[in-house]
């Protein structure tokens, strides 16, 4: 059960469409009708009472003052029915009250002419009382007004019942009858209350049902497009680099592969890494897991960095290149970017690569600027083929790609998207403009803080591939029971210069650290007889130098196994799959860290 007294009114309307107040007031609105035609029944039976009253003027006041509410109750019905009348619950409120004072008004008034009408007195007094029980039953839906209306509307007939000892008796038992009309009218209020808690309570599982629903269904086109994006990409990236493979292998009678057959094969491996990267990230952002890592940086070397670095594929195409640095950045010498550095760092080549890829023609320029209080702004300008409005807005959605100018390039559709919750993440905004046949221009915003001091190290670490690391040879022992896996472990950690011995799962692995000596082990975390962490722990446990000796975990991304593998004794986690410079600062962090003091990296 939902507890609706821990959910103020706003919030349950917001979640559920209709609050128990709203449909109190609600309930009151639609009963305002019938008690104007009770009031209009009641009418010729109080003008036969008030005939024989003794003063005929105020008995005419008093009709035009019956009327006079009327009226104004009235009025007050029909603008209750507009719907601007229902969004302003409070202001609402205060006019059913105020309406209801009315007739309470008019009920004191009647008493007022009742008291004084002498042998009329009794039955219009009893009439008066009977008018405000009616008033009280109309107003019993809502419990303010309730508690309000009741009490003025029977203040009157009670008071001038009381006020003379022959009407004592009669008083009596007209003050039994409001106590009861009161308790039912409470019990009626607590029913309907319970009524109107039961149906808020629907109305939020309706709304919850439906989120789920679009969740469901959203997560159902995330899937059909991830799985026939991944099939298109993957296919036809494997399919070349398998006919590469087997003229290298001499399968059907082929010669070896020319030069330019392996490279076109190593971009290809290349973009399928890329393409699984960027949809493992997104999907990650999708499901609320994926974090960054905020502190300060100098975005102007970084940005020289990246175009630096695509200086070459522009000159391959024949484009033009450059960076425009605002005075007010190239002259600080304080001043840094407040976010995570790797994260910024893929969005700005997401974005020059895209302009790279999608320009024939003209030039690509990268401009940085202070873009007001606490705010910096990149911005990405190319003279490629542009996108209209709708184009541009399908850009940023995953898996779209605009098929006018995608045509014969590779890629997920997700690298905008992705590009786009990652500013978000970091405190900041991507953005774009463009125009058909001139180009187009997105623009990423990062907090910016003109008096913090750049992480330069940390930067430079994150720029640097590979890592610098131990210059002499290291002896490495790997634990991976996945052949492919273990030959392309093996291949990087040989380019870097360092011996590698293979073991085919933990329990190897712990018999061969039982009896060699090792400089770093690297261990998948899940391999069948022994699982990562409990080779990582048994190894831990062992007597002499070993049981000190770094460990890299090496697992497939999983939050879980990752804090198994540190809390078993793992230096360094490495996420696969692996590259030249994640190995690198992965054996550099666990050769660095003192095994008194650890400190756990995870390396992507």
């Amino acid at each position: 059960m939902i507890d609706q007294t821990e959910r103020t009114p706003e919030q349950t309307r917001d979640r559920g469409g209709l609050s128990v107040t709203q449909q109190a007031l609600d309930a009151q609105t639609a009963l305002l009708p019938y008690a104007l035609a009770v009031f209009s029944v009641s009418l010729p039976a109080y003008v036969w009472a008030g005939s024989h009253a003794e003063n005929a003027v105020w008995m005419s006041g008093t009709f035009a003052i019956f009327a006079a509410a009327w009226g104004a109750f009235y009025a007050v019905v029909n603008w209750l029915k507009r719907p601007e009348a229902r969004t302003d619950l409070a202001m609402r409120g205060r006019i059913q009250i105020f309406s209801g004072l009315l007739w309470a008004a008019a009920v004191a008034q009647m008493s007022a002419f009742a008291d004084g009408a002498g042998l009329a007195r009794e039955p219009l007094l009893l009439m008066s009382l009977a008018a405000a029980i009616v008033v009280i039953f109309f107003a019993a839906s809502w419990l303010p007004s309730l508690l309000i209306l009741g009490s003025a509307a029977v203040a009157g007939p009670l008071f001038f019942l009381f006020s003379r000892p022959e009407t004592r008796e009669l008083a009596n038992i007209a003050w039994g009858a409001v106590a009861l009309a009161l308790a039912l009218a409470l019990i009626v209020n607590r029913i309907l209350r319970s009524q109107f808690a039961l149906a808020v309570e629907r109305e939020v599982l309706i709304a919850d049902r439906a989120g789920m629903v679009d969740a469901a269904n959203k997560l159902a086109r995330s899937k059909s497009d991830l799985v026939a994006t991944l099939s298109h990409e993957i296919r036809n990236g494997l399919t070349g680099v398998a006919h590469v493979l087997s003229a290298a292998v001499g399968h059907n009678g082929r010669s070896a592969p020319s030069r330019e057959q392996l490279a076109a094969a190593l971009d290809a491996a290349n973009d399928l890494i890329s393409v699984l990267n960027t949809t493992l990230d997104s999907e990650t952002a999708e499901a609320g897991r994926l974090s960054v890592d905020t502190r300060p940086f100098d975005p102007v070397a970084l940005i020289r960095d990246l175009v630096l670095l695509n200086r070459p594929n522009a000159s391959a195409k024949a484009l033009e290149i450059n960076l425009h640095v605002s005075p007010e950045l190239a002259m600080a010498d304080r001043g840094a970017a407040i976010a995570d550095v790797h994260r910024a760092r893929q969005i700005l080549a997401n974005l020059l690569g895209n302009a790279l890829k999608f320009t024939v023609r003209g030039r690509v320029e990268a401009r940085i600027e202070l873009a007001g209080s606490g705010r910096l702004a990149i911005e990405i300008a190319d003279t490629g083929p542009g996108l209209a409005t709708d184009e541009l807005d399908r850009a940023f959605e995953p898996f779209h790609r605009i098929e006018r100018t995608s045509a014969g390039t590779s890629g997920a559709g997700l690298g905008l998207s992705l590009s786009r919750q990652l500013a978000r993440l970091m405190g900041g905004e991507l953005t774009g403009h463009s125009a058909v046949g001139v180009g187009s221009c997105f623009r990423l915003e990062l907090p910016y803080d003109i008096n913090a001091l750049p992480d330069r190290d940390g930067q430079a670490a994150e720029a640097a591939a590979p890592i610098a690391v131990e210059r002499r040879a290291l002896r490495v022992l790997i634990a991976e029971d996945d052949a492919l896996n273990a030959a392309m472990l093996r291949a990087v950690i040989e380019q870097l210069g360092h011996q590698v011995v293979h073991a085919i799962d933990g329990r190897r692995a712990v018999d061969l650290s039982k009896v060699c000596e090792f400089d770093l082990l690297m261990i998948d975390g899940r391999m069948p007889n022994m699982d990562g962490p409990a080779t990582i722990a048994a190894i831990r446990a062992l007597d002499g130098s070993m049981r000190r000796v770094p460990i890299v975990a090496v697992i497939g991304g999983d939050a879980t196994e990752a804090m198994e593998c540190t809390q078993a004794g793992a230096d360094a986690v490495l996420r696969k799959p692996v590259s030249v410079a994640a190995v690198a600062r992965a054996v550099a962090d666990a050769i660095a860290v003192e095994r008194d003091e650890p400190q756990i990296r995870v390396v992507a």
